[in-house]
């Protein structure tokens, strides 16, 4: 087991040129890793069945997808308390591809439903391709500004409380969030990617890369999940 002491590392916005590039290189390299690895998980579920029978499950029971919600919070927060370990390199790992099994099963409701609707895939790529533009877009101007972000964390601790709160609500008893919650929550996405990107510039150690990559990982996913769900929602109208 590699040993870390990530707590006396040096801070990525104090960190030389080339510490500073390798950080960035290697949590990028990561995100892309996950993003892979997400896809094949993905598929897998998919093509085996496990997504049909899962539809079936949610479908019984209103307290099937708040059971589902309620473990993806609990397995979220043990990933990442893993992922930001400063004891061992294989811990972080083990959060990091913990995290990913969870978002392939909470995103497995949504990506049935978006194949049932368009067989051919073109609905899950257009939602890709406006996702990867404005991380893109989100990213260049993270590192071309160079402001810190960081500030923008109790707003979007805030606005996820009460996003949290409207779900469950819908869930509860049974209403539609409709397409103006979803345009919303792409903000509220977008917002997370920035701070998220902004972080790994001026918060994050040169060693935690991989906690690095989880969070840009998460915000990314959250960002598709919204866009998704609006391309849906404007078909649907």
């Amino acid at each position: 087991m590699s040993q870390l002491d990530i707590g006396s590392g040096q801070i990525v916005a104090n960190a030389t040129e080339n510490e500073r590039a390798n950080f960035i290189k290697r949590t990028y390299v990561h995100l892309a890793g996950a993003i892979g690895v997400f896809a094949i998980l993905e598929t897998i579920l998919i093509q085996s069945g496990v997504a049909n029978s899962f539809m079936a499950m949610l479908s019984g029971s209103k307290w099937s997808w708040l059971i589902v919600l309620g473990v993806f919070m609990l397995v979220s927060t043990v990933a990442n308390n893993w992922a930001h370990s400063n004891i061992s390199r294989e811990k972080q790992y083990m959060g990091l591809g913990l995290f990913i099994v969870a978002e392939a099963i909470i995103f497995m409701p949504l990506i049935y439903m978006a194949l049932m609707r368009d067989s051919s895939g073109t609905l899950l790529q257009n939602a890709a391709v406006v996702t990867g533009a404005l991380v893109a877009g989100l990213t260049f101007t993270a590192f071309s500004t160079k402001i810190n972000f960081s500030f923008m964390g109790r707003f979007l601790m805030i606005g996820g409380f009460i996003a949290m709160g409207l779900i469950l609500a819908s869930i509860l008893f049974g209403f539609n969030l409709g397409l103006w919650f979803s345009g919303a929550m792409i903000l509220f996405a977008a917002a997370s990617v920035l701070y998220s990107t902004s972080n790994i510039i001026h918060e994050y150690h040169t060693e935690q890369h991989v906690a690095a990559s989880l969070s840009l990982f998460s915000s990314v996913g959250l960002l598709f999940w919204y866009i998704l769900q609006f391309m849906m929602s404007m078909g649907d109208d």
